[in-house]
């Protein structure tokens, strides 16, 4: 279904050089740089957004229509829809209305109903819709234009939001109107934006001639002057709408209201009801509200068409232009607006439509005590809550205020109200609509039920010392088993921040046994996972495996978690096969690629694991949740570090801090202490580090072994260089009892060797733990004690010293940590110089051109270059989607190409220049 065209408009002959005629005055200049975009897409200059701004009737909709009438004729695949102002609640319904409709239409049924059945797992829909447009647009260019965009239903927003910059590369415009700048597009969008400005007055003159014919008489002429430049009121009040000294919204109610005036009574309330329902709206919803047979309403339809007030575009009626509805609506008294839009939710449920069809009217219409619209109201919160968690949150607060203050439902009520705020991040929010509750004195039952829902709240405030005293608290008046298990699953979970792991873990065994028992999901999962967290803080890999392995069988989303814990375990070959399982899942999308850029960093694939933090840190972005921020930026830090790059080093560690004063969370502040460390180490400040690993130590002794188990080398050498034996002792001592704890894992095994021996400056444990870690999976470490053994037998005169060394340079230059092999081969220099063998430097890292790619980004380009869409190119890659994406924007970026044309010519180039040395 294409939006109907507003009457009297004139068409457009696409492709027409003559610009100013009927319909189109004084919007020559927007017209054109519309045409010169849509020519832009057609050759390839990949994609770009267009932004059609302005008030109500300001020509926002026919500029829409004529750039959709010049691409059709330019051969582009075209999807026309409009929002709705009550159609919020339904989810894709902005986009569906174009997606759906069209000759042939963008995408089947067929593919649709895939993508509405997993409308509740927005990344996964976006990607889907995004690789489905990609490969419509693979045969000719897409527009997508949507009018209206200010009333978007939220998933349209989001998907509008992430999609434009997902196809920067492909042929696809956006065409967007709208009264106020949406701010939808993502970051690296071409973006067009054509605010329209009240019409001159030589184009109102043209205007009025196109109307009435002839020259125009004066007392015409000022009459316009009260149009205020909008060419929709102008064109109302050149038809007689008005001739009154108000101003223009009063000039055009006023003139509804006369040509009202001159209708049947019949056909008056069959408009106002129309005027309730929307500016589109079905026959049959209307004769519902009207209380008659739509077969019966035939003659009122036909005389509202006849006044040139609605238009039938086959499928619905339409007010002709929204303002039209307006004038209408607001010749309503706001006591009987109320009362019909009451009644329309009543009917619409009672013909079996959904609670997101009723609930926009009941948002505008309960009142205190109503029971039918706060069970509605919570219905349709539960029906959204998975993809759009802040809108269901704001229908569980006002079903809250809806409730009596002593009506017994409030409860049940306010739970789901914390429920919802605590999934939409509102975190204090949710907190004080909890201590509100609670400040009624509920039944002891209730109280426990709601200091549970409130464990998540604290749980996500990092409020551990407050989750643990109130679910104590709890736990000593609750009755129901079920209750009383997600008690004490949140208590272990408070508990896996204590000092105390061991009671920590007899409580989270407890807690998994009361969960068998009382047969409740929530309770079971909350069980595992306080169980995995608390072995990871004690360093106990296997538990942790164990426990997490348990969690995703259970609950598949937290695979990601699993795949973590055997990273730990050096058991990569699990991890690769959980990762190629999980492929493009719909669940947690940024934590799946967040555990395989913890994989690539481990294997020492530098640049993938980088690209893999910058796409996860992108996803969390657009789901507006970074709550693995700090932790993707730590660790692009450290590998900004280990390429020599200090200045990327320290705009991370920028965002660090801004995250952490943010959200200063326990285990944010203890990260970002190890950070500042490295970075103050680098820079020399020796001391200063050293005391910063030391407050990680001391200040966040549940966090301190997961967060200094990878990094414990380092922390080591800052200790050591800083002059803090007793630190680097306690360091190593640590490693030491993780080893004693992991005897099956080579780098817990190989790592205790290796801090041993720099404390000890034992040439026969660095030794040892050169071989250990020769039978594991990870070459940094393996390169750092190759690097730290060939030192102290160069201090000693040993001649093994360059076999030890050249195996660090080398592992340390595959994995493209520049600044590492840098200090290695000035060490082996040494080594080597007596032999006169030579030693290559480093090549530089280039920041543009072909050579500047990485090696991934090089297979990406031929792939991309060959005709491979995202998808497709991500199945050949074993890798999501979303990195492949990622790589292309680092490509176009350093190569200056602006679409898959452009890339494909620079790889033929590059091919037949023969300048290619890898990928």
């Amino acid at each position: 279904m294409s939006p109907g065209r507003h009457e009297g408009e004139g068409r457009a002959v696409p492709g027409s050089a003559a610009l100013s005629r009927p319909g189109l005055r004084g919007r020559e200049a927007e017209l054109e740089r519309l045409r010169a975009l849509v020519d832009a897409v057609r050759d390839g200059e990949g994609g770009a957004i267009a932004l059609l701004l302005g008030e109500p009737g300001i020509g926002k909709t026919v500029l829409l229509q004529e750039t959709v009438s010049i691409a059709r004729a330019h051969g582009f695949h075209v999807s026309h829809g409009r929002a709705e102002e009550l159609h919020e609640l339904a989810p894709l319904a902005s986009l569906a209305s174009g997606l759906l409709h069209g000759d042939p239409p963008l995408l089947s049924s067929t593919d649709f109903a895939d993508l509405a059945g997993h409308h509740d797992q927005r990344v996964w829909l976006v990607e889907r819709l995004a690789q489905l447009i990609e490969e419509r647009s693979a045969d000719a260019p897409v527009l997508i234009a949507v009018d209206d965009v200010q009333w978007a239903d939220p998933l349209s927003r989001f998907a509008l939001s992430v999609m434009p910059a997902r196809l920067l590369s492909s042929p696809v415009l956006w065409l967007l109107t709208g009264r106020n700048d949406p701010e939808l597009y993502g970051q690296g969008t071409r973006t067009t934006t054509l605010p329209l400005r009240p019409l001159s007055g030589t184009a109102l003159a043209e205007l009025a001639r196109d109307v009435l014919g002839g020259n125009v008489p004066t007392r015409i002429a000022e009459l316009l002057d009260g149009a205020g430049g909008n060419p929709f009121l102008a064109a109302e009040m050149l038809t007689g709408v008005a001739a009154s000294g108000a101003d223009t919204t009063e000039r055009l109610i006023l003139g509804v209201r006369d040509r009202l005036a001159d209708l049947r009574p019949d056909t008056l309330h069959f408009l106002r009801i129309g005027s309730v329902l929307g500016r589109a709206f079905s026959l049959a919803d209307a004769a519902a509200l009207c209380g008659r047979p739509a077969s019966g309403l035939s003659a009122e339809v036909g005389e509202a068409i006849t006044a040139a007030l609605l238009h039938d575009d086959g499928e619905r009626l339409l007010f002709r232009h929204d303002l039209l509805r307006q004038a209408v609506y607001a010749d309503l008294v706001p006591s009987v607006r109320r009362a019909l839009h009451r009644e329309a939710a009543s009917r619409l449920v009672a013909a079996g439509r959904s609670s997101t069809d009723a609930v926009p009217h009941l948002l505008k219409s309960a009142e205190p005590g109503d029971r039918e619209a706060i069970a509605l109201l919570g219905t349709a919160a539960a029906d959204v809550i998975a993809v759009m968690p802040d809108l269901a949150a704001d229908l569980a607060v006002r079903a809250l205020e809806l409730v009596p203050p002593h009506a017994p439902m409030v409860f049940d009520v306010g739970e789901r109200a914390v429920v919802a705020l605590t999934r939409a991040g509102r975190y204090i929010q949710a907190r004080d609509t909890g201590d509100m509750l609670l400040a009624r004195q509920p039944p002891l039952d209730v109280f426990a039920r709601l200091q549970s829902v409130l464990g998540d709240t604290l749980w996500h405030l990092d409020d551990v010392h407050e989750l643990t005293r109130r679910s104590t608290a709890a736990l000593a008046a609750v009755t129901d088993p079920v209750i009383r298990a997600r008690l004490t699953a949140r208590q272990a979970l408070a508990r896996s921040r204590g000092r105390d792991l061991g009671a920590a873990r007899e409580t989270g065994e407890r807690a998994l046994a009361e969960a068998k028992r009382s047969g409740d999901r929530e309770a079971r999962v909350l069980a595992l996972w306080g169980l995995g967290e608390i072995a990871l803080n004690a360093g106990d890999c296997a538990a942790a495996a164990e426990h997490h392995t348990a969690l995703s069988v259970f609950d598949t989303a937290f695979l990601p978690e699993e795949a973590v814990a055997r990273i730990h375990l050096d058991d990569f070959d699990t991890v690769r096969r959980l990762l190629r399982t999980a492929g493009d899942a719909p669940l947690r999308p940024a934590m799946l690629i967040w555990a395989q850029g913890t994989l690539n960093m481990g294997l020492g694939r530098l640049d993938d694991a980088d690209a893999d933090f910058v796409t996860a840190e992108r996803l969390e972005a657009d789901l507006h949740v970074p709550g693995n921020l700090v932790n993707i930026r730590v660790n692009r830090g450290i590998l900004a570090m280990l390429r020599g790059d200090r200045e990327a080093a320290l705009e991370h560690l920028d965002v660090v801090r801004a995250a952490v004063a943010e959200r200063p969370n326990t285990g944010n502040h203890a990260t970002h202490q190890y950070f500042e460390a490295v970075v103050a180490e680098a820079g020399g400040d020796h001391a200063a580090a050293a005391e910063l690993v030391r407050s990680v130590q001391r200040d966040h002794p549940f966090f301190r072994w997961r967060l200094l188990r990878p990094h414990v080398i380092q922390a080591v050498r800052i200790a050591l260089r800083g002059g803090d034996r007793e630190l680097a002792e306690g360091l190593a001592a640590q490693a030491a009892e993780h080893a004693v704890r992991n005897p099956s894992v080579p780098t817990a095994q190989g790592t205790a060797a290796h801090v041993a021996g720099l404390v000890n400056a034992d040439h026969g444990l660095l030794e040892r733990s050169v071989r250990v870690l020769l039978t594991g999976p990870r070459p940094l470490p393996l390169a750092a004690a190759s690097a730290d053994l060939g030192r102290a037998l160069l201090a000693a005169g040993d001649s093994a010293a360059a076999p030890a060394l050249t195996r660090a340079h080398d592992l340390y230059a595959r994995a493209g940590a520049d600044a590492e092999a840098e200090r290695v081969r000035a060490d082996l220099k040494r080594a080597t110089s007596h032999s006169g063998r030579r030693t290559g430097g480093p090549r530089p890292r280039l920041g543009q051109g072909w050579e500047a790619l990485t090696a991934s980004e090089r297979k990406v380009a031929r792939l991309i270059a060959a005709g491979h869409t995202n998808r497709s190119a991500a199945e050949v890659l074993v890798v999501s989607p979303h990195t492949v994406n990622t790589h292309l924007a680092s490509i176009f970026r350093k190569l200056s190409v602006r679409s898959r044309v452009h890339l494909a010519r620079l790889v033929l180039a590059e091919d037949d220049a023969g300048t290619d040395t890898g990928g």
